[in-house]
Order: structure tokens, then C-alpha cells, then sequence
């Protein structure tokens, strides 16, 4: 009697610790994947940011830059397909505002044929509002993907992977840029 006891106690001591060990697990793992959320919503409010700026910057440019109209007519479209993006969907997202970045870039260098462009005081506020913009998404997307790679990490080492496969939890995209010329902030001096 005294030993069935012992071996209850044992029993339960055992199965108390590996319970603790599994919540304390699924809770680390739950927290990480809340921080990656967040993480990417910060990356959101920053382009949404420079998604509110872009009207602004081509209707400012539109007066001066008569011939390139096709190139404003792609930022456009762009921006709007970048905002159609589920959030969800982290490799789209990353390639339509990589191509977004990039024809920014081409509007900064066309300005170059435009002088009066170039001294408009609104254009000057604009492109130092969008570059300050690109700053901020570069360095939440450096939040974001320095969260995914604390949470992959965390899903793939074990014994957690065997908690997070148990329980669904399952690695998160980083936000890349596939071309390395896209890996450049769009230049907005003068």
C-alpha cells in the first residue's frame, strides 16, 4: 500500500512536470508567433504610410512630368495590387513592394530631367517624408524577420518542435527581396 503510494506520487510528480514543461513550451511558442504578427503589422502601418503618400507624390510630379506618364501609371497600379495583398500572403506582399520601391526610384531619377521639379517645395517635403518612410520599413522589416527567425528557431528545436507540431504551430515566411538591386532604399537626394 505504501508502495502503490510512493508510485502515485512519482506518477503524478512526473506527469506534473512533463504538463509544465508543454504549457511553459506552447506558451514561449505563442508568445514568438504573437510577436511575428506584430511584427508584421508594424511592417503594414509603415507602407501604409507610404501607400498615403504616393497620391500626393504623383499628383505633385504629374504637372511637371508630362512624358512619364506610364511610369506613374505603373506606381499606381502597383500600390493598389500592393494594398489588395492579404497580409497573410508575405511573399507577394514582398515582391509587389519590392517592385513598388523600385519605381519610386524611377520617378527620383526622371526628377533629375525636371528643375522645377526639383525646387518645388512640396516635392522637397514629399520625397523627405517618403524617405523617412523607407527607413522606418526597412527597419521594421528587420523587426519582422528578426521575430520570424527567434520564432523558426524555436519551432524547430527540440523538444519544441515536438510541442509545436502537436499543437500546429509552423514556421513563418521572412520578408526577402528577391532582386539585390531592390535591396537599396529608394534614393530621394537631390
Amino acid at each position: 500500500m505504501v508502495l502503490l503510494a510512493l508510485f502515485l506520487i512519482i506518477l503524478l510528480v512526473i506527469v506534473f512536470v512533463v504538463g509544465a514543461w508543454f504549457v511553459g513550451i506552447y506558451n514561449k511558442l505563442v508568445s514568438e508567433r504573437n510577436e511575428v504578427k506584430n511584427s508584421f503589422s508594424q511592417i503594414d502601418v509603415q507602407l501604409k504610410r507610404r501607400y498615403d503618400l504616393i497620391p500626393n507624390l504623383i499628383n505633385t510630379v504629374k504637372g511637371y512630368m508630362t512624358h512619364e506618364r506610364e511610369t506613374l501609371e505603373n506606381i499606381t497600379k502597383l500600390r493598389q495590387q500592393a494594398i489588395n495583398i492579404s497580409d497573410d500572403n508575405v511573399a507577394s506582399k514582398s515582391k509587389v513592394e519590392s517592385l513598388l520601391s523600385q519605381s519610386l526610384k524611377s520617378v527620383f531619377a526622371l526628377a533629375e530631367n525636371y528643375p522645377d521639379l526639383k525646387a518645388s517645395q512640396n516635392f522637397v517635403q514629399l520625397q523627405e517624408e517618403l524617405a523617412s518612410t523607407e527607413n522606418k520599413i526597412s527597419f521594421a522589416r528587420q523587426y519582422y524577420n528578426d521575430s520570424v527567425m527567434k520564432f523558426n528557431t524555436s519551432v524547430e528545436l527540440f523538444p519544441n518542435s515536438i510541442v509545436a507540431g502537436m499543437c500546429g504551430f509552423s514556421k513563418s515566411e521572412f520578408f526577402e527581396v528577391e532582386n539585390p538591386e531592390e535591396r537599396q532604399n529608394v534614393k530621394v537626394s537631390f
